[in-house]
């Protein structure tokens, strides 16, 4: 096997965060694959990656490793595509992270169009309601929402959210509106906890400090969708991201209450690793999904 198919192996193996899974992508036999890797780190006389028998991830070399093997092969196939006169005909595999509700609403619609319109492209979503390591798992692209730290990564603001609470229109007008959030003792919540034991109160801007109230709950959901369709159905008030239910509240199904106690917007961005250096596929996507999220209405939170 030659370099150049060993660093493609070795990709894989990271993107997929498994011996057996790149094989299948490859189509390869497993030991063929363990055998590749094994070798490439013999021949750089490092380790790229820590096995066990249920994982697979990289080391710090294996991260570095893969940030320029993954340029290295975007380069080689763009001056493939170059010389055979396709320069505009992206190809390749792209991975792409986001929350997994924000992923549903906006980033799967999006990736959906670019494969479209880009053919010879191979898209893997990943979305989960953690912050994904983008070097670590092999992922190009991310959609965060929140204020970044520092750090390496480029980030590209597209938009704000805001945390809301609200209601259906028939709760409120049987049990009546708070007017500040010490009031909320006195309403129905529908609050989200990933455990048991776990619960989280609301914060909101009372002044200049912020202030957090931990309402009565008669529901505890693990799923913000459930949340809303029990608020819809007049059962309480849930506090949720605004595009969450941005088409709720255009419908009328729900109603926004204490948006004067909201906290300040909560910034969106498109995140990558390799900035200018990017393959064409990453540039591309990016610049794709930047004009479509900022074109949303119900990311245009104010400020």
């Amino acid at each position: 096997m030659d370099r150049l198919e060993t660093l493609r192996v070795f990709v894989a193996v990271a993107e997929e965060s498994g011996f057996a899974a790149a094989a299948r992508r490859l189509a390869m036999s497993p030991p063929a694959v363990t055998r590749a890797v094994s070798a490439l780190e013999e021949r750089l006389g490092t380790r790229l990656l820590h096995r066990t028998t249920r994982t697979v991830r990289l080391t710090d070399a294996g991260r570095q490793f893969l940030t320029d093997c993954k340029r290295i092969l975007g380069e080689l196939e763009e001056a493939e595509a170059s010389a055979a006169g396709s320069q505009t005909e992206l190809r390749g595999m792209l991975t792409v992270t986001a929350s997994m509700m924000f992923g549903r609403m906006y980033v799967a619609p999006i990736v959906l169009d670019f494969l479209a319109r880009h053919p010879q492209v191979v898209a893997r979503t990943v979305l989960l309601d953690r912050v994904v390591d983008l070097l670590d798992e092999g992922v190009d692209v991310a959609v965060r929402i929140a204020h970044l730290p520092d750090s390496s990564l480029n980030a590209i603001r597209v938009g704000t959210v805001r945390r809301v609470v609200c209601a259906s229109p028939r709760y409120l007008a049987e049990h009546g509106r708070p007017r500040t959030p010490a009031e909320l003792s006195r309403f129905d919540a529908i609050t989200f906890s990933q455990t048991a034991s776990q619960q989280h109160g609301w914060s909101f801007t009372s002044g200049s400090k912020v202030q957090t109230v931990t309402p009565p709950s008669r529901l505890i959901v693990n799923a913000t969708e459930v949340a809303i369709a029990a608020a819809v159905a007049g059962r309480g008030l849930t506090s949720v991201l605004s595009y969450q239910v941005a088409s709720e509240v255009r419908r009328g199904q729900l109603q926004l209450v204490l948006e004067d106690y909201e906290l300040p917007a909560i910034p969106i961005h498109i995140v990558h690793a390799e900035g200018r250096r990017a393959n064409a596929r990453v540039r591309a996507f990016v610049d794709f999904a930047v004009e479509r999220l900022r074109a949303e209405e119900s990311l245009k939170g104010q400020e």
